[in-house]
């Protein structure tokens, strides 16, 4: 099979590093609450599933505004549905942070949640266009900005937020507006017209049956992601690791893990194994992975250990999948990347309030297996849909016949 090796990736233009940067400071905005959940419980006197929402206003609005994303895109301009969705995350980052109630923070956390919708696919269809090196380099770069992001999200949150809750979402608006700032001056127009897609277009996609497979994966595969990020912060509250600082040292390590076997992980493995083989083994292992913490909930250590090596197999997981969904179809870019984020999302959302009811109606543990149920469930899927993504797993394109495969889904 030919990858592309991970060193090409730093042979990029001027654009793809700005909006490579710009994607970091966004995706800081996944974890940059986690450190301060507990904080925004006791400072607002909120409940975890009240605190939780936080995380699925966000995540419900990105997801449903995902799939009207490659519409917006096509009309506008990759540049201009950038900066809009820049501007969105700073107004509403600058909102969230001047709240008096958690009623506040959760409605704006949605308006964020519409910036982000349009900031990141356009991101990942941007990247995919202009990097060099080929569709495996582009998203090993992609994934390694979420990685990051997620890593320094959480760290600069619990920095910030030892000052004050409100700390982190002043900060982020900050970086939002210097993304917006890189944006503005290093990414040129595209000189060609974008050929408009039709609304229903994501939707349509969803029943090409690749994609449906992957997205339905990608769906239940978020509910493990998000029940680890989100839930873990209020599991090691009783075992007084509680504070913004240390909660945020400990998803720096997990975001950092992310990272690393985003960029050198995934290719290790898909240099040696098909796609979905690499998806077959490593789902299974999150699955162990999660059910692990959940039998070592009382556990410091424990927990810490399998957050971190959490981390170690989402990064994996995160860069398949993505390069799967850009090779299942011969879809534009900016269609499959909407189709897919939006499902993904919305598995997101559902996580975190979840993970807290069950926690308070069985057990702490609960909410771990559940999500170790929910990662079998993605890999049933992969499974089950395998005849479907013949595709992921056979000899690249060249880039003439991948051109022709993206003017044939143009013309659809």
């Amino acid at each position: 099979m030919s990858h592309d090796k991970p060193n090409n990736i730093l042979k990029q233009p001027t654009a793809v590093w700005a909006v490579a940067f710009a994607s970091v400071i966004a995706f800081m905005g996944i974890g940059l609450v986690d450190p301060i959940l507990p904080a925004i419980a006791h400072s607002l006197k909120a409940t975890p599933t009240q605190t939780e929402m936080l995380f699925t206003s966000y995540l419900l609005i990105t997801g449903v505004a995902m799939f009207f994303s490659s519409w917006i895109s096509s009309r506008i301009g990759a540049k201009k549905t950038l900066l809009i969705g820049l501007a969105l995350i700073v107004v509403f980052a600058l909102a969230a942070g001047l709240s008096q109630n958690v009623e506040s923070i959760i409605g704006f956390r949605a308006g964020w949640g519409l910036g982000n919708a349009l900031f990141i696919s356009t991101a990942l269809a941007t990247i995919v266009g202009a990097a060099s090196g080929g569709t495996s380099s582009a998203i090993i770069l992609y994934e390694a900005a979420l990685g990051l992001g997620i890593a320094i999200g959480p760290l600069l949150g619990g920095l910030l937020g030892s000052w004050s809750w409100r700390g982190p979402f002043f900060g982020t608006a900050t970086l939002m507006a210097i993304g917006f700032v890189a944006i503005a001056t290093m990414l040129k127009t595209s000189p060609e017209r974008p050929t408009p897609t039709p609304l229903s277009a994501p939707f349509r996609a969803l029943a090409r049956p690749a994609l449906g497979f992957l997205a339905a994966a990608a769906l239940f595969y978020n509910i493990g992601f998000f029940v680890l990020l989100a839930y873990t912060p209020f599991a090691l509250v009783p075992l007084g690791m509680g504070d913004a600082i240390t909660l945020g040292l400990i998803f720096f390590g997990w975001g950092l893990a992310v990272a690393v076997s985003s960029v050198w992980g995934a290719p290790l493995l898909t240099n040696r194994l098909p796609r979905t083989r690499v998806l077959w083994i490593v789902m299974p292992l999150l699955a162990l992975d999660l059910v692990a913490a959940g039998i070592f909930i009382g556990s410091i250590v424990g927990l810490i250990v399998f957050v971190v090596v959490g981390g170690l197999l989402l990064g994996i997981l995160n860069t398949v999948l993505t390069e799967c969904v850009m090779e299942a179809t011969d879809l534009p870019r900016s269609v499959a990347s909407s189709a897919y984020s939006g499902v993904r999302f919305l598995g997101g959302a559902i996580a975190p309030p979840a993970a807290t009811l069950l926690a308070a109606t069985f057990t702490p543990a609960t909410p771990f297996y559940a999500g170790a149920i929910s990662v079998l469930v993605a890999t049933a899927l992969i499974i089950i849909g395998n005849r479907h993504l013949k595709r992921v797993d056979g000899v690249e394109e060249s880039t003439v016949e991948e051109a022709e495969a993206i003017a044939v889904g143009d013309s659809n």
